[in-house]
């Protein structure tokens, strides 16, 4: 059982960056961000191997970064250039599988989440 807390949540203005973290209980092989926006679906956005390997959704690519110190058990997401659209509750996710995943249905723990409002 991985335990997931987020933080870092908040209300920025268009062009704006925050950080967001992720502490879990314990060492989870692959961890990942997901993100739903009131009305839709829950959607990938970054996922970093124990390894290092990382992935990102093409909407988020070049703005964001995915991060992990494996010492503290904790993940990062730097959001750069932060826009409207990036609104929405962001999820921490984990699994003890390896390989990034796109489909929120492979991980098997989550966070509780943490609201990001971008104003414009």
């Amino acid at each position: 059982q991985v335990q997931l807390v987020e933080s870092g949540g908040g209300l920025v203005q268009a062009g704006g960056s925050l950080r967001l973290s992720c502490a879990a209980s314990t060492r989870a092989f692959t961890m990942a961000w997901f993100r739903q926006a009131p009305g839709k679906e829950r959607e990938f956005v970054a996922a970093e191997l124990w390894i290092g390997n990382t992935g990102y959704a093409d909407s988020v690519k070049g703005r964001f970064a995915i991060s992990r110190d494996n010492a503290k058990n904790t993940m990062y997401l730097q959001m750069n250039s932060l826009k409207p659209e990036d609104t929405a509750v962001y999820y921490c996710a984990a699994t003890p599988r390896p390989g990034i995943s796109r489909d929120y249905g492979r991980y098997d723990y989550w966070g509780q989440g943490t609201q990001v409002t971008v104003s414009s």
